[in-house]
């Protein structure tokens, strides 16, 4: 009547570190529609300050796009992310990325992925913002905390997502 012994639903707790060292600012500040609107999924946006993307979570590289791009994780507790590096970057084939894992190797987080050129992607892309999306995030029905500011290194937070 009062549901006084149901269970309650356990909420989990979700750490995603920042992939990049930069400045974490809001999805909705990426001057890209698709990632903006949250097309693909809710999370954040880094303007990085250097060329160098690790692992946000433990768990498994599902995707590296052909063109190095972009690199999809499923981590251990199923969370599901992308990590885009700059826009329209998918037009340089590659140019000025160097990637250091591939689909169904588990990493670790901190551990390196992929490496970029700065100096190309400001030259040649529309921006270097980075979108780091939980792409499961609706389907899932994720709480997402966020945290905006300075990302120095590997162990800031930039999201919190419980279930």
């Amino acid at each position: 009547m009062f549901n006084l012994f149901k269970k309650k639903k356990e909420e989990v707790d979700y750490r995603v570190f920042a992939p990049i060292k930069g400045e974490v600012i809001e999805l909705t500040e990426v001057p890209d529609p698709v990632f903006a609107q949250k097309m693909l999924g809710d999370g954040v946006a880094i303007n990085p300050a250097e060329g160098v993307v690790y692992s946000p979570v433990n768990g498994e590289i599902v995707q590296v796009f052909d063109t190095k791009h972009a690199i999809g994780i499923k981590g251990e507790t199923g969370i599901e992310l992308l990590i885009h590096v700059g826009l329209e970057t998918v037009a340089l084939k590659g140019e000025g990325f160097t990637t250091f894992v591939k689909p169904g190797q588990s990493v670790k987080v901190g551990q390196k992925l992929l490496e970029f050129d700065l100096e190309t992607i400001k030259e040649k892309a529309k921006s270097m913002i980075t979108p780091v999306v939980i792409t499961n995030s609706e389907q899932e029905q994720y709480n997402i905390e966020k945290n905006y500011g300075t990302a120095n290194d590997n162990q800031y937070v930039v999201m919190e997502v419980k279930k």
